[in-house]
């Protein structure tokens, strides 16, 4: 989706420190759909219009600034549930 398209008041800026993460973070928010910018030196700009955006936002937040120690746990927790 390209800035001409985003609503700047419906958006939200987020704070990716790494340009590459953050290239990589506007793709797969693509890939699920969600509303999104990202041009050369400015910010990611992301629109969440429902609670499953949210949700998938954080989650790929997550695999961008969570340690892979956290990733692991957060995965093992999720087994751990599948199988109780």
């Amino acid at each position: 989706m390209n800035s001409s398209q985003l609503q700047p008041e419906n958006s939200e800026v987020i704070e990716v420190n790494c340009w590459t993460d953050r290239w990589q973070v506007y793709r797969r928010l693509q890939e699920l759909g969600i509303p999104c910018s990202c041009e050369v030196e400015q910010p990611l700009r992301v629109q969440i219009t429902n609670t499953n955006h949210a949700v998938q936002l954080s989650s790929v937040l997550k695999q961008f600034s969570a340690s892979r120690q956290d990733l692991l746990e957060s995965l093992e927790r999720c087994w751990q549930t599948e199988c109780d």
